[in-house]
């Protein structure tokens, strides 16, 4: 079986070429962030992801997590790999420096942490939490929880998690009924049980950190009666050792469709006395506090989408390419061929790749954006950034993701009947990538985001300039030569008018209608993505015939106009009947009675 193979010239074109890394790398505390530097980085990443994780994929998928007697086992080699990894600085990597990481920016983790979802989407999750966790602390926790906690997250020795869910709350966290009782030192005993608590427990490091949400005896009802505490699997004493154990137990384990490697445990609190815990930040603010580690997760639940689409690509690209069957359209009599011949498995490959390459490409982007709004000393430009990636990530996360399964199942049927079969790998990309719509909020919560706090509480103001910056590339693409980008301009033009028409509509009626604007939320969503995608694809394709126009004969650059063009043909002309199906669809969403379904 194939192990992955990092596309790192993609990778270097989108972030230095694309997404600014050079812009990023003059932004204050990001001086070190040269291309340079970059290529390094990717390249020992690619090693890692390769020659490390990328063999646990399979076996880790076959073998699962074991849960016995309150306690999770990792499948064969992961405990090591989980060292090697945290021994290599990997956890570190965009973590602060006052608690031992190395401070790089977003825009250059990004590309590494692709990496190891592709390789390993099972054990990428655990290093995803734990940031998550960790940002979660840096922001909200006390100087005396940063001190105890962060250095040993930061550096890979303990890991994080966060618990939200419980089996009466589902995605309704004013439900959660978990609470906190205060002891009066300071610390707070937590009683309740959390659901779908990935990475809850394992035997990869000595501790877990949990960030827990529960309600304090006094709490208002709703969202806003709801505070944030750490809970230590083992207490920690003064001097930085582990102390007693916590009353903080895994009592079972979920068994799933996929990520079978990635242990989602339901945790139990308190049932032997109470779990101790402490306060993060202020009483009642849980909520607030726990959407900075969601808003971190949810952008690298997009990039799960992107990473499980390059990794069903490849393995359908090289199946394509050894698969000897049938002769070639059009040629009588002639040798049999790899399926890769064929037309329509041409089309196939050339939508996963070309969607995956868009979706990459998008996501780099808000990642520079995001740099930008945390470190750029012109608060103007802070604001501007922050409003843009605050506007795409519930794009990158929904729409990657739902790709990423369109694309996973693509894969399958490249493979023929061999696709169904577990041996091939095909299927496991599709089962892996089919959660990812749901992480950290469905498709129907990022899209419902999107269209309220993202656009109708500003009434479309970002929106309206992100259009413009849309308009700006089709006045670039009007100035390039060639048939190719006349029709790359003419279907993104399409696609801008059918977004702006949207756009439009959802901001006038999600104040007058709003069950109307939620039918249409979801198909809103993937239109955004589809021509965000493609602005993102036309701007690399003006990139790369500027290069080629400069002499440079590196065919990755003629590869990338072609994919750009095929992207224009097959996916941006879906952008007119979503905004059709957005503007008029309402009605027949909410017609029936719930007795006639």
């Amino acid at each position: 079986m194939a192990e992955y193979i990092a596309p790192l010239r993609e990778m270097q074109f989108v972030m230095q070429e694309l997404a600014g890394l050079e812009q990023v790398a003059q932004l204050p505390g990001c001086e070190e962030a040269t291309a340079d530097l970059a290529d390094a980085i990717l390249d020992e990443a690619s090693k890692f992801a390769s020659n490390v994780l990328s063999p646990l994929n399979w076996s880790g998928d076959q073998e699962g997590a074991k849960w016995a007697n309150n306690a999770v086992t990792m499948p064969a080699g992961f405990k090591s790999a989980y060292q090697q990894f945290a021994e290599n600085g990997w956890t570190a990597l965009a973590c602060d420096p006052e608690f031992g990481g190395q401070g790089l920016p977003k825009i250059l983790s990004t590309p590494v942490n692709e990496m190891w979802k592709s390789a390993n989407m099972a054990f990428s999750l655990c290093p995803m939490l734990t940031q998550g966790a960790i940002e979660a602390l840096l922001v909200a926790g006390s100087d005396e929880l940063k001190q105890r906690y962060l250095p040993k997250m930061v550096s890979g020795e303990w890991t994080g998690t966060m618990n939200l869910t419980e089996p009466n709350a589902g995605s309704d966290l004013a439900a959660v009924r978990t609470r906190a009782e205060p002891q009066g030192d300071g610390t707070y005993k937590v009683f309740g049980q959390k659901i779908f608590i990935t990475y809850g427990d394992h035997d990869m490091v000595s501790n877990t950190v949990h960030l827990v949400l529960a309600r304090l005896p006094d709490a208002p009802e709703g969202v806003k009666g709801i505070s944030l505490f750490v809970v230590p699997k083992f207490m920690v004493n003064a001097d930085g050792s582990l102390g007693a154990r916590n009353d903080a137990y895994c009592v079972s384990i979920e068994h799933k469709l996929g990520i079978h490697a990635s242990p989602t445990a339901v945790m139990a609190f308190g049932d032997n006395g109470g779990a101790i815990g402490y306060l993060v930040g202020q009483e009642n603010r849980g909520l607030e506090y726990m959407f900075i580690m969601m808003n971190a997760a949810r952008f690298a639940v997009g990039m799960e989408g992107v990473a499980l689409a390059e990794r069903a690509y490849q393995r359908a690209r090289d199946y394509a390419k050894e698969r000897i069957q049938g002769t070639e359209v059009g040629v009588r009599g002639g040798p049999k061929v790899a399926i890769i011949k064929h037309p329509d498995v041409r089309r196939m490959l050339m939508s996963m790749r070309s969607q995956t390459e868009a979706m990459r490409a998008l996501a780099y982007v808000v990642a520079a954006a995001m740099d930008a709004a945390k470190r750029h000393p012109d608060e103007a430009e802070r604001a501007k950034n922050q409003a843009f990636a605050d506007l795409m990530i519930p794009v990158v996360k929904g729409w990657s993701t739902e790709q990423s399964i369109e694309i996973a199942s693509t894969g399958v049927q490249v493979h023929g009947g061999m696709g169904f079969i577990e041996e091939t790998g095909a299927a496991q990309h599709l089962r892996d990538a089919r959660i990812t719509a749901i992480y950290e909020g469905t498709t129907a919560i990022q899209a419902n985001d999107l269209i309220g706090r993202k656009m109708a509480r500003e009434g479309g103001v970002t929106m309206k300039a992100v259009l413009g910056l849309m308009q700006q590339t089709l006045g670039k693409l009007a100035e390039a030569k060639g048939e190719q980008f006349a029709v790359i301009r003419a279907r993104l033009a399409a696609g801008v008018a059918a977004l702006t028409k949207a756009s439009e509509y959802m901001v006038a009626t999600y104040g007058s209608d709003i069950k109307a604007a939620h039918a249409g939320s979801v198909p809103f969503l993937k239109l955004t993505g589809i021509v965000a995608g493609g602005w993102q694809m036309a701007r690399a394709a003006l990139i790369a015939q500027a290069k080629i126009d400069g002499g440079d004969a590196d065919p990755f650059y003629a590869a990338k106009v072609v994919t750009t063009r095929f992207y224009a043909d097959h996916i941006l002309t879906q952008a007119d009947g979503l905004a059709e199906s957005i503007v008029a669809g309402a009605s027949g969403v909410m017609a029936l009675g719930e007795d006639q379904f």
